[in-house]
């Protein structure tokens, strides 16, 4: 796939509608890759004209902050803030709440002000405005899908529509798991969870998580981050029903449902 960065466009004299931040998990973990694509595989569908920072993008800190490192959250907050003022960006799209957080309310006070959007939203806009058009009789029409709420998109900023109207279209059955919406229980990655050893306890949180989405006799669990994306996966694979359950990001549903 060719997605052009933003020095290329800076090259050409143009300037894109929106910069799509990729993060961490989308740049470089295998399977979260696989998500980009899929989004990216739908921008260019809809014709939007987008950029990537490419090998400008660093961490947005986010996991440094919530371990504690302080510092090092500011040095990578300030860093990616220069790019971005450097560039003029006003409009950021990500695929990543902790991204989609960090940029969007804690930024600003280190000087970052930007229109972020999580992609989730994106999808939604683009369906309502009739741009992204789906096959009738879907890949997923008539399947069980049961959405996880990412702690970051939902509890921290109140999305929580958007994601179920996104599924709505795709002609699913959508089935919610008993913790959902303001209620929903944390994968077990958030706070920097995802790179530490567990704490002592009797059931790791992820587990008990897909447990609740396999009681709903779901066949796709459905989420919109890379981080809940693996909890989800390892929960499922720890439970021996990958053949029977797929963890999907709600991008993918999509791009595998383009007409």
């Amino acid at each position: 796939m060719k997605v052009n960065t933003m020095a290329e466009w800076m090259a050409n004299g143009e300037a894109p509608e929106i910069l799509f931040w990729v993060g961490c998990a989308g740049s470089f973990d295998a399977r979260a890759q696989k998500i980009t694509k899929a989004f990216a595989t739908i921008l260019n569908a809809v014709g939007i004209k987008y950029a990537i920072l490419g090998k400008e993008e660093a961490c947005t800190g986010d996991p440094a902050r919530r371990a504690g490192n302080e510092f090092l959250f500011q040095m990578m907050a300030y860093n990616n803030i220069q790019i971005l003022n450097g560039y003029g960006i006003k409009k950021i799209v990500t695929t990543c709440p902790h991204c989609f957080n960090t940029l969007k309310n804690e930024y600003p006070e280190l000087g970052g002000h930007y229109e972020v959007i999580h992609h989730t939203t994106l999808l939604q806009q683009l369906i309502d405005e009739g741009k992204i058009k789906l096959k009738e009789g879907g890949t997923f029409k008539g399947k069980k899908i049961s959405y996880h709420d990412s702690c970051y998109l939902g509890r921290a900023n109140q999305i929580y529509e958007a994601p179920r109207k996104v599924l709505e279209a795709l002609d699913a059955e959508l089935i919610e798991m008993k913790r959902c919406r303001s209620n929903g229980l944390c994968c077990g990655a958030g706070g920097a969870q995802m790179f530490k050893e567990d704490e002592p306890g009797n059931k790791r949180i992820n587990i008990e998580r897909t447990e609740e989405a396999l009681s709903t006799g779901a066949s796709v669990i459905a989420s919109a981050c890379p981080f809940c994306n693996t909890m989800m996966s390892d929960g499922v694979k720890n439970k021996e029903k990958e053949n029977q359950v797929q963890v999907l990001d709600i991008a993918e549903l999509i791009a595998a449902s383009l007409a």
